[in-house]
């Protein structure tokens, strides 16, 4: 190969190289796309190598030991990213709520069986609330508000999950949220505001902890599970199982079930929750609370009805606590240890429908839906 040539293939392959970093990192960055951003390095690896192959190249069997070479360069760069994206997740990026909208005929939407007794005319109340409980409002929301168009991420009836819902609640953006109860964070955000919350409970629901379905243990007390997130249990053959590492994982402060979590905790201390960096916008990179992965050594927690009815991962077990199913039955009696009741939070609104609204929720057709979605009603 003589100079010329050399000096051309050079420049072409630099060319390439650069055309694919520029446009193909400014659309990974600009769109989050992590797995792209693993296959975009996979990529610009392998053509590396294999440029210097072809500046170098002497045979054909030196030809099929570079390309071989190029091809597990890139499959071990990013086989591990690929790896870990393999184990199931538990977090909201996997529930598709458009399948609760309202007014849209879904049928996984809760109906009352004749018309109901209330309908709210002139100003509608702005709702939003925790991702679990999406279903639910918007089954309120067909069932008293006028016919219409109600996305599940825009208009009257949003959902912006437990944290910035509890922010849009402060700031007067939202009349009434559905959620558990605030976090001492929120509560703090509320008094810094001069604002007072307003808890209705509305209905029951369990807080779950669960693991990989090939793990063989069914039940955990409480406090081996304060003791597993205190740091003092560590392997799961503490606890009855094999002789694996237990691998903790957490929610995001002031979500939902966090807030849950540290309540269940109390006093224990509680060790440093699994981070992972993630990509944002504009090239960023942000250290967030890794989501649950579902690693044959994993343990998690969540409600219960968003686990079985929303996300329905079958690579997944409930665990019994305290050697109590979280049935429904069980946490109608009370037996369930880890039921709690969820809420209708408002803060002053000077919306006029608000109250009325609040009163139907408690009454029996408001109840028939909070059951017939899925969770337990209060009476």
């Amino acid at each position: 190969m003589n100079a010329f040539v050399k000096t051309l293939i050079t420049l072409l392959g630099i060319a390439g190289m650069l055309a694919v970093f520029v446009f193909g990192g400014l659309y990974v960055f600009n769109t989050a796309e992590e797995g792209l951003l693993v296959t975009l390095g996979a990529v610009l690896v392998s053509m590396m190598i294999l440029l210097i192959y072809i500046l170098e190249r002497r045979n054909g069997k030196k030809t099929a030991i570079w390309i071989a070479i190029c091809m597990l360069v890139g499959i071990g760069f990013a086989a591990p990213y690929y790896y870990k994206e393999s184990f199931a997740k538990v977090n909201d990026s996997e529930v598709d709520l458009f399948v609760y909208e309202p007014f849209q005929g879904n049928e996984k939407l809760a109906r009352l069986d004749s018309k109901a007794s209330f309908a709210i005319e002139g100003e509608l109340p702005i709702l939003d609330g925790a991702t679990a409980l999406y279903p639910l409002f918007a089954a309120f929301a067909e069932a008293t508000y006028p016919e219409g168009v109600y996305e599940p991420y825009r208009g009257p009836v949003d959902t912006t999950t437990t944290p910035s819902a509890y922010s849009r609640l402060i700031k007067g953006n939202a009349d009434i949220i559905f959620a558990a109860e605030p976090s001492s964070g929120q509560l703090q955000e509320a008094q810094e505001a001069g604002v007072e919350l307003k808890l209705t409970p509305i209905g029951r629901e369990a807080f779950v902890f669960f693991v990989n379905s090939r793990n063989k243990i069914n039940d955990l007390s409480t406090e081996e599970i304060r003791g597993i997130y205190s740091g003092e249990i560590e392997s799961w053959k503490e606890v009855g199982g094999k002789n694996h590492e237990i691998r903790p994982f957490q929610r995001p402060e002031d979500s939902g079930s966090q807030t849950m979590f540290i309540k269940f905790m109390g006093d224990a201390k509680i060790e440093k929750p699994e981070t992972e960096d993630l990509t944002g916008g504009m090239g960023g990179v942000i250290e967030e609370v890794a989501s649950y992965r579902n690693y044959k050594n994993a343990l998690g927690y969540t409600f219960r009805f968003y686990s079985t009815e929303m996300v329905k991962n079958d690579k997944i077990k409930l665990l019994s606590i305290d050697g109590i199913e979280p049935s429904r039955e069980n946490i109608r009696s009370g037996d369930y240890p880890l039921a709690s009741e969820f809420y209708a939070v408002t803060a002053g609104s000077e919306n006029p429908n608000v109250e009325p609204f609040l009163e139907w929720i408690l009454s029996a057709e408001g109840q028939k839906l909070v059951e017939e979605t899925g969770f337990v009603p209060l009476n």
